[in-house]
């Protein structure tokens, strides 16, 4: 098996919040779009993604009224002090401040309109400090 694409599909109450927060801040461009429904993705290496409305008949019924929850869109990029200072003035609230774990990772958290966590995320050498 060859995998040519990854796409996250997420189920939200609201399709079109969301499309609207991962275009306009976090630089994702519309590929299709129909009622509850759009397909988004990058030029670069960031997975796809698809929003999905709640309800929606193409889940399985017993995942229907299900939200996207539990989980972390995690995007590993450079420079992530300079995106949280971006993110900030464009008004976007940073839901977990940046910060350095011991073992060398850089990360801050930003929340979409649906609840949906994105953690920028930044390798280092432990001890290079924020």
């Amino acid at each position: 098996m060859q995998i040519t694409a990854s796409t996250l599909s997420l189920t939200v109450d609201d399709v079109a919040a969301s499309r609207r927060f991962f275009t306009a801040h976090l630089g994702y461009t519309e590929r299709a779009a129909a009622e509850g429904f759009a397909a988004l993705s990058r030029d670069d290496a960031a997975v796809d993604l698809v929003l999905l409305a709640r309800g929606t008949e193409v889940l399985p019924a017993d995942q229907r009224d299900r939200r996207a929850s539990g989980l972390i869109l995690a995007l590993t990029c450079a420079g992530i002090a300079d995106e949280e200072r971006r993110l900030r003035a464009e008004g976007v609230e940073i839901t977990l401040p940046l910060r350095e774990e011991p073992w060398g990772e850089r990360l801050f958290q930003v929340t979409d309109p649906n609840g949906v966590i994105v953690q920028f995320v930044e390798w280092v050498a432990a001890g290079d400090g924020v």
